[in-house]
């Protein structure tokens, strides 16, 4: 099991239904145009962009750095998924259309290839949510036991980030 290197917790507003966690070093650049719209996580060079459903004001992150694949957090999540990336510098911000880009103090142990996991939860008392994903317009689930880390904001997400196995 992995060993968690670093952490920091942070807040965003989602614009135009996204936010990313991008490698600063990559200017502007955004997700494949190509990207898959029917899944949460759209990648590009050196980022990453989650989908947020347009009822969503702000989210609660928390960023993790691991040394291995971490266990899977307990409890119940409204969605789940991984994808790889490359971060040509680890230096890492939070990056929204209307927003612009603010790094973020979480540190990566070098640049590289990373995995990353992204979880999330819908506060229960702020819905109903509807899922931003193409072809889909389903009321989503709110499953309880976040609430803390919710802290009545409209969702939380845990981001957990570790270095991709080399072949």
């Amino acid at each position: 099991m992995g060993r968690l290197l670093d952490s920091c917790d942070t807040t965003v507003s989602a614009s135009y239904r996204l936010f990313g966690l991008v490698d600063t070093t990559m200017g502007a650049e955004t997700f494949d145009d190509d990207a898959d719209r029917s899944k949460w996580l759209l990648p590009g060079p050196g980022l990453v962009y989650l989908q947020v459903p347009s009822e969503v004001g702000t989210t609660v992150i928390r960023l993790e750095s691991w040394s291995t694949a971490p266990a899977l957090p307990p409890g119940e999540w409204a969605g789940r998924e991984e994808v790889e990336v490359d971060l040509p510098e680890g230096e890492l911000g939070l990056q929204t259309v209307d927003g612009g880009l603010r790094e973020i103090p979480l540190v990566l142990p070098s640049p590289g290839t990373y995995r990353m996991r992204w979880q999330w939860v819908f506060n229960p008392d702020a819905g109903p949510f509807t899922s931003p994903l193409r072809g889909c317009s389903d009321a989503l689930t709110t499953p309880a036991g976040h609430e803390a880390a919710l802290g009545g904001e409209d969702q939380y997400c845990l981001v957990q980030i570790w270095r991709a196995p080399t072949a």
